[in-house]
């Protein structure tokens, strides 16, 4: 058995505006392995700026794991705890080539195109007029939940997208969340998230930055709107610690991006003590490539969650990987009349 890995940049179609700034490409990496003529593909979907492996020595990292793949996936994760994403690429790749085709990881009613993931439609920060031509385009393509970032564009302006949504639909008609990635003060938070209410939100996720855990639980405690942890998960690798964490803060539901948390293996342990503690979660990806979010995709719909998930990030990038995967009337889909093309890789 060999590995070897592959860097690629996806380039967005358009710049994509966060709390952190704008988006206009982003970084991933693949892993090949390679035994007795079979090949398994795995995407290492580093975040810069947000995954705790982005560090100095990442691609130091990879080329270790490519060099000691014959200790098998087992003792790679142990070794590869501080390497979220790089756990996340070797479960892919070990679980393709032990698949009858590269990327049917978890055959069913999914991969077979019988059956669909309710997923949200993500509104990305911008000028108010772009923000409500993506809403406009979210609800003609049939999405009955939306997500939409807030946080970098003035508050008021903020605001009046929501009341201006739900001048025209009900909750029952639209569920909406909102994503702050932390960019809401402590001190103001709580004021904010009070306003926030008036619009029949479903939930708002990381209204603060991760660590200040004794805010974040007294915003839980407080707040007349379901809060959901999404970066406080991020570098918390411990059953333990993570335990301490969800029971501290008690969130309404924890937000699981398996390239940050370590796979499927890591968003499990999660969602285990999650449940243990009555805490709700959701599974999202994380800017992968359509590599990853298959993956991700195929492995949440066993999951059996009746929440939509966020899993619509497909079609943002000019070179994505060719794939089976389709988005329609706010569902994700497999698309059996659409083969893989993974030849821009060179690989």
């Amino acid at each position: 058995m060999t590995a070897t890995f592959h860097r690629y940049i996806l380039n967005f179609k358009n710049a994509s505006g966060t709390s952190r700034g704008i988006l206009k490409t982003k970084e991933t990496w693949f892993i090949i392995i390679t035994d007795n003529n079979k090949t398994g593909i795995g995407e290492c979907g580093l975040f810069r700026g947000l995954s705790v492996d982005d560090r100095p020595d990442y691609e130091e990292t990879l080329q270790w794991a490519c060099n000691h793949i014959h200790l098998g996936l087992a003792k790679l994760l142990d070794k590869l705890i501080e390497f979220p994403s790089i756990q996340f690429g070797l479960e892919q790749a070990f679980k393709s080539i032990a698949s009858q085709s590269s990327f049917e990881l978890f055959p069913s009613d999914f991969t077979t195109g019988k059956a669909s993931i309710p997923i949200n439609g993500l509104i990305w920060m911008g000028s108010e007029a772009f923000m409500k031509d993506q809403i406009k385009d979210k609800l003609k393509a049939g999405f009955t939940c939306i997500k939409m970032k807030i946080g970098a564009i003035d508050f008021e302006t903020e605001l009046a997208l929501l009341k201006s949504i739900r001048q025209e639909f009900s909750a029952n008609d639209i569920e909406l969340r909102v994503d702050a990635n932390g960019a809401f003060a402590p001190k103001h938070a709580l004021e904010k998230l009070k306003r926030l209410s008036d619009y029949d939100l479903h939930s708002i996720e990381q209204p603060i930055k991760q660590g200040q855990f004794e805010a974040m639980a007294t915003l839980c405690k407080q707040s007349p709107l379901p809060i959901a942890l999404d970066e406080e998960l991020i570098g918390v690798f411990s059953v333990t610690k993570q335990t301490e964490v969800l029971q501290m803060i008690k969130p309404h539901y924890i937000i699981l991006k398996p390239s940050l948390i370590g796979g499927w293996q890591g968003s499990q342990q999660w969602i285990d003590i999650a449940e243990d503690n009555d805490i709700g979660w959701w599974i999202t990806s994380a800017l992968e490539s359509n590599v990853g979010l298959n993956a991700i995709a195929q492995w949440t719909f066993t999951l059996n969650s009746k929440l939509p998930q966020g899993l619509g990030t497909g079609s943002l990038f000019t070179n994505n990987i060719e794939s089976p995967l389709l988005v329609k009337n706010g569902t994700l889909r497999h698309d059996n009349n659409q083969d893989w093309n993974i030849t821009n890789l060179n690989i």
